[in-house]
């Protein structure tokens, strides 16, 4: 698996300008861009509040079903960030896929980006054999490349 890593990026408020992420977590997410190819996947990746640790995969549905524009089910959405606030945590990574394009986000991405303090992990599935996964900061449409560290522990799913 090919995985893009950049310099350091600026810190914006409490955050890392790394993204730490279990490889496991990793797997698991280029798993569900594969799965759902050629349409893109999403999801979040949750973590105790402040702490700034993915811990849990939640993998969402696309409701738009497009390969080039991904949204949250808002019922899903609902559910799923009601069941991190009733267990102390945040969306500690927003990831989806691009299909076609490279893993950087699209102007679209970064105007819907509204977790300034969250990862946006973006997965490329355009390689039939190989994925590129990247790493951004979105605060107010501004999109800054961070590094990835991809370490051996274990998931919560």
């Amino acid at each position: 698996m090919g995985t893009a890593i950049s310099g350091p990026g600026k810190s914006h408020g409490n955050v890392n300008s790394v993204l730490t992420i279990d490889s496991a977590i990793v797997d698991a997410i280029v798993a569900h861009a594969r799965r759902d190819h050629p349409d893109e996947a999403c999801g979040v990746v949750a973590g105790p509040i402040g702490s700034d640790l993915p811990a849990r995969l939640i993998p969402m549905d696309n409701a738009a079903r497009s390969m080039t524009f991904y949204e949250f089910d808002s019922m899903e959405y609902l559910r799923v960030w009601r069941e991190m606030d009733d267990n102390d945590e945040e969306a500690v990574v927003i990831y989806h896929s691009h299909t076609a394009t490279e893993a950087y986000p699209s102007r679209t991405d970064a105007d819907i980006a509204g977790w300034p303090d969250a990862h946006y992990l973006l997965v490329s599935t355009r390689e039939p054999d190989s994925e590129e996964i990247r790493s951004f900061r979105i605060v107010d449409g501004v999109v800054t490349e961070e590094e990835i560290n991809i370490a051996d522990a274990t998931v919560d799913a």
